[in-house]
């Protein structure tokens, strides 16, 4: 088993680099090389997943902001967000203006705004998603063993500070269907403690939980390229990975939000094999698109040219 995932060292790395060799006004360039890789199929999603992003069809060319694509270079405490962002942006005019509301955003801005997450719904256009902190959250798995060999229980290692996390807790830390831990050993809850594991030991079981956080799950993207099955409530939240496509039964388990019915669920996949790997099948599907460098690339360009060009 191995974990495809960015360093830090290299996310940095890349960030340095792109601030120094900053390709601005070369899009065009770009964007024809990404779409020579590509198949008309893959190149017509790339165009769907644009949309997706940027629902609205916003521009940015004649806003007001007192930031510019330019400013993004030179941010003297750099995070993964400038960095992401600079990643793409910098093939644009560099005096063009951007607006962004970084960190765990559940909310929609009051104004268009490039973010990492917003709520999944149909008013959620203010919100234009961009990948971003994405060597925190877009690590896959390959070459996981099989479902069958997998232990029969659900497994999770999470912090719990938001009530929801805290409620889970409460009602099935000692349910002998579950094993699951609270990682911060000292401060709130420690009552909960339990060592964290690794990712190939949580692949050892056949469910792992998926919980929100502040946004988005973070575990979320890489059980769904595993051969193990993400047990969540009904998702909220979304991010680049367009959780809001995602549907309970088909992609992940999906559970009652107060989470009565988990037991239920558990023995339901446990006797019905079948629909398990039907699952496993669809998420791995659905995976595929993110770990194609070339679509991602392409996506990322055609987001920021219907902000600045179209």
């Amino acid at each position: 088993m191995k974990v495809e995932k960015e360093y830090k060292f290299f996310l940095y790395l890349r960030g340095y680099y792109n601030s120094i060799f900053a390709n601005y006004k070369e899009y065009l360039s770009k964007k024809e090389y990404l779409l020579s890789k590509l198949s008309d199929e893959e190149i017509s999603m790339c165009y769907d997943r644009k949309q997706y992003y940027n629902k609205d069809n916003f521009s940015f060319r004649d806003i007001s902001s007192e930031y510019t694509i330019d400013d993004l270079r030179n941010i003297k405490s750099p995070t993964s967000y400038y960095i992401d962002t600079f990643e793409y942006a910098r093939y644009f005019d560099k005096n063009y203006p951007i607006r962004f509301v970084f960190g765990d955003v559940d909310f929609v801005p009051k104004e268009h705004a490039i973010v990492k997450s917003r709520p999944i719904g149909n008013d959620n256009g203010k919100g234009i998603l961009l990948n971003l902190d994405r060597q925190r959250h877009f690590k896959f798995i390959k070459n996981d063993i099989a479902y069958a060999q997998k232990n029969d229980i659900l497994i999770g290692r999470l912090s719990i500070r938001k009530q929801h996390r805290i409620e889970f807790f409460k009602k099935h830390f000692n349910n002998p269907n579950v094993d699951i831990g609270h990682v911060k050993k000292n401060g709130e809850n420690a009552q909960w403690f339990k060592d964290r594991l690794s990712y190939k030991e949580h692949l050892n079981y056949k469910y792992i939980l998926s919980l929100e956080g502040y946004d988005v799950a973070t575990n979320l993207k890489w059980i769904m390229s595993s051969n193990s099955i993400a047990v969540s409530p009904k998702l909220k939240f979304e991010t680049w990975f367009m959780e809001g496509k995602l549907r309970g039964g088909e992609h992940y388990i999906e559970i009652a939000d107060d989470y009565s019915d988990l037991d239920e669920k558990l023995d339901f996949y446990l006797n019905n094999p079948k629909e398990a790997l039907e699952i496993i099948h669809n998420a791995n599907e659905y995976v595929k698109k993110f770990r194609n460098k070339y679509m991602e690339e392409l996506v990322s360009i055609l987001v920021l040219e219907s902000l600045y060009i179209s």
